[in-house]
């Protein structure tokens, strides 16, 4: 019985957390649900706490990433680079495109999935409204290549410590491993953008105005984020966590580029209710574990185990990807990580488990932590994507990259 009300308790806060019932923030029914287990008791107090505990390294890395995007915002970083952009483009909204898609690669590559949502978009939203043109393939081209480039590097998705955790590959092991599966990913979702978005991308728009020279403290904070993206790469070749890092690299960056008077006001700008989600969904993926889920996902493994390499990669991938569309990402790679830390299973699996959870979110708004973190990037700027139209897109785009990555990984990892 205690297990029957545990998964229900789960199931109705993650569905909260994607349906946001009253409007209310993902935090509010994260946490929600894992104070019901804690006082209805069917998850201790104790256990609920480590469960939090685990989480401490995501935190500090996301909270680093924050600070940057805010730093970004108060020193005008964001609109410098939308003038940049527009200029760039050449009155060309194809161009545009393809600047949007580049920097994104780049951003996810070196600074992770989730600074393309927090960082990215915001320069995004301020270009095409500077170019005042249809946003709405620029905005998802943010959405979907935070997830397509974020299996190019081991810190190019928190997902990727969570999934191989104290098994992560060496890093020239991983480009070995990954990099055509990435470009492949990478291609593969311009393609498909490119084809899906064709009228809107053709022709020309607004010409660009001179492009105004950043203050010396908006050069100060471009130099802190591209400092902090050289921090994770150093930290990751290491094998070192990533999150007090990127958390100290970030305070650096704030205090050198950010006069004091403006410190407060820089921090009350953050959405840091993103932090309590996240600590919510640790909580109740563990109790989930605890109640039969874990089982539930070894047991599922060690089947696909079973099959043909190219079968049991392709079951791997997809059904990881239909289950972080169903839960999010983030839950369904703990779940994948700790069944893949009690169970033997081929290289192959393992690996396309991984993409799975990377590259299989960009079906829908529930797929992955960062695109829940675009979503409130848009909302902040007053922007509203529907999950209808990111579903009409993602169920062309996602299958395409996802099949082809899958593919591409079985002939690099032989």
């Amino acid at each position: 019985m205690a297990a029957v009300a545990v998964w229900l308790i789960a199931a109705a806060a993650i569905l909260a957390i994607l349906v946001r019932p009253r409007g209310w923030p993902e935090a509010v029914w994260a946490c929600a649900g894992a104070v019901a287990l804690v006082l209805f008791r069917l998850f201790p107090l104790s256990r609920s706490l480590a469960a939090v505990g685990k989480g401490t390294d995501v935190y500090l890395f996301l909270a680093g990433m924050m600070l940057l995007a805010e730093m970004a915002r108060a020193e005008g970083v964001f609109e410098w680079l939308a003038a940049l952009s527009v200029a760039r483009a050449r009155a060309s909204r194809a161009h545009l495109f393809a600047l949007v898609y580049g920097v994104g690669v780049l951003v996810t590559t070196f600074l992770s999935n989730d600074a393309t949502a927090i960082v990215l978009t915001p320069a995004v939203y301020a270009a095409i409204r500077r170019a005042r043109v249809e946003p709405l393939p620029y905005l998802l081209a943010c959405a979907f290549i935070a997830n397509a480039a974020s299996f190019v590097l081991p810190i190019s998705n928190p997902a990727n410590l969570v999934v191989y955790g104290s098994h992560l590959p060496p890093l020239g092991e991983w480009l070995k491993l990954f990099i055509l599966p990435s470009l492949v990913s990478i291609a593969a979702t311009w393609a498909v953008l490119r084809l899906l978005f064709r009228d809107q991308l053709n022709g020309r728009m607004e010409s660009a105005s001179a492009v105004v020279p950043l203050s010396p403290a908006g050069r100060r904070a471009a130099w802190g984020i591209a400092a902090t993206g050289c921090v994770l790469i150093v930290a990751s070749a290491l094998g070192q966590d990533l999150g007090l890092p990127t958390c100290l690299a970030a305070i650096a960056a704030v205090l050198t580029a950010t006069q004091a008077r403006g410190l407060a006001s820089l921090v009350r700008g953050i959405s840091w209710s993103v932090l309590p989600l996240v600590a919510g969904l640790f909580v109740l993926v563990e109790a989930v574990e605890s109640f039969g889920g874990l089982n539930l996902a070894k047991d599922g493994l060690v089947r696909l185990a079973l099959l043909p390499a190219a079968a049991g990669s392709l079951a791997a991938s997809f059904g990881m990807a239909l289950l972080s569309n169903l839960i999010n990402n983030l839950p369904s790679g703990l779940i994948a990580g700790g069944a893949l830390a009690n169970v033997q299973v081929p290289d192959h699996i393992r690996h396309a488990v991984l993409i799975g959870v990377d590259l299989g979110p960009n079906l829908s708004v529930t797929g992955s932590l960062a695109t829940i973190l675009w979503l409130v990037a848009l909302r902040r700027e007053g922007e509203r994507i529907s999950a209808r139209s990111f579903l009409a897109t993602g169920a062309i785009v996602m299958p395409v990259a996802l099949l082809l990555s899958t593919l591409t990984l079985l002939v690099t990892a032989r």
